[in-house]
């Protein structure tokens, strides 16, 4: 596989985006869409991070390549840590090598048998017998399925409160994978692994220097993505300081996932030291 950073040498003031989602995963721009808006607005470099998605690398880049868009081997990976969702950003990985693919494969094996479970317990209580919905939310990304389910539910004129008590009822689940297992996998596989928007707070661990700390007790994780648009000024303080005095990389995202959210244009010195990891020269 051909990779589009090939000999890619940028400025310190080169605009960059590291976490951007497109249809493979949950997101709302194409590919072929989001690469053109990407050159459009002059970015230097991109990283689509769809989430679980490691089989479409080889397409992304050849995309790239033909558009002329640099854009980094990238996925997120939805994990879960310490009793909450820690997404984690994985660049760089040799997708031949398969570890990654494979856990991406385990994951969306039992995120189709969890919305098979749902579905038929919605069926057993008498929605949606008339029309077969079930197949076309199978054939959906990883991520797509459970916005499929709940869209499914809405359908059925189902309301929000007896939606949420029905999921429950039927077992729903947002499958992940175990954190360490992913950090495990990316190094196997060539890549590095940093911390997807720590500062979140949605339903996500929030991270402070205590969470990270222990963290890296259980996995060598590589870094953290210090720069995004949801996170403090504190936060991101706070971040800088850990990632400098832990020798850790930074990463700088978005994560859009569509025009109503643009990417946004980063310097490409604030992940310096990632993007030198990945082969990319900064000067």
């Amino acid at each position: 596989m051909k990779s589009s950073t090939a000999n890619l040498v940028l400025a310190p003031d080169a605009p960059i985006d590291l976490q951007l989602h497109t249809t493979y995963s949950d997101g709302k721009w194409t590919p072929e869409t989001l690469l053109d808006y990407l050159l459009s607005e002059g970015f230097a470099l991109a990283a689509i991070t769809d989430h679980d998605r490691v089989d479409t690398i080889a397409a992304m880049q050849q995309l790239a390549i033909e558009k002329q868009m640099p854009l980094l081997i990238a996925t997120e990976m939805t994990t879960k840590w310490n009793g909450g969702i820690t997404d984690m950003l994985c660049f760089g990985f040799d997708p031949s090598r398969m570890a990654l693919q494979e856990l991406a494969q385990q994951v969306l094996r039992r995120q189709q048998d969890n919305t098979r479970q749902v579905y038929a317990y919605l069926q057993s209580k008498g929605y949606g017998n008339d029309v077969d919905e079930l197949t076309p939310m199978l054939e959906k990304p990883c991520a797509q399925q459970p916005h499929e389910l709940f869209g499914f539910m809405e359908r059925q004129g189902i309301a929000d409160d007896l939606m949420m008590k029905l999921a429950k009822e039927a077992g729903f689940r947002l499958e992940t994978n175990d954190t360490a297992a992913v950090v495990d996998a990316v190094h196997q596989d060539g890549g590095v692994c940093l911390i997807a928007h720590p500062g979140r707070t949605d339903g996500f661990v929030t991270y402070d220097a205590a969470l990270f700390d222990q963290l890296r007790q259980e996995m060598p994780i590589d870094g953290i993505e210090v720069y995004y648009p949801a996170h403090t000024p504190e936060q991101i303080a706070v971040y800088e300081d850990y990632a400098r005095k832990h020798n850790l990389l930074t990463s700088s995202g978005s994560d859009s996932h569509s025009a109503d959210k643009k990417p946004i244009k980063y310097p490409a010195e604030r992940s310096r030291a990632l993007l030198e990891r990945l082969g990319i020269q900064i000067k």
